[in-house]
């Protein structure tokens, strides 16, 4: 299970589209717990969106801390560092914790992302 996660998390960290997509099935739900955060239900609307969120994030990195398991769950806590874009290249790092659904084929049906947006906002205000 931690294989499909750990592909995924690289997808990200390397801007790959098409490689993170393969990691999630179909119906893909992306929740976000923070308040600035924007929730996607189904792989199109992810599809969609993610473009435009890696396009934003400049030397986007997830670190993660560790892998825990449980079933066909899985939890990543992580710590995030980009540079956004939108202002200016600001840089920003952010600790969070990701929950992960694995769904029997093996592929990711569910992401849960635990963040603090106020942070985030803090440190995009300078």
């Amino acid at each position: 299970m931690s294989d499909v996660v750990a592909r995924y998390l690289s997808a990200l960290n390397a801007h790959d589209v098409a490689a993170v997509l393969a990691c999630v099935t179909d119906d893909f739900v992306n929740e976000h717990t923070a308040a600035g955060g924007v929730d996607r239900i189904g792989k199109a609307a992810y599809a969609a969106a993610l473009p435009g969120f890696l396009a934003s994030f400049a030397d986007l990195a997830y670190e993660p801390d560790t892998f825990i398991r449980d079933g066909a769950r899985a939890a990543v806590p992580y710590r995030m560092s980009f540079r956004h874009l939108p202002s200016g290249g600001t840089p920003v790092s952010v600790r969070g914790v990701f929950v992960f659904t694995i769904a029997p084929g093996g592929l990711i049906s569910r992401r849960v992302d635990h963040w603090d947006s106020g942070e985030v906002a803090r440190q995009l205000a300078g």
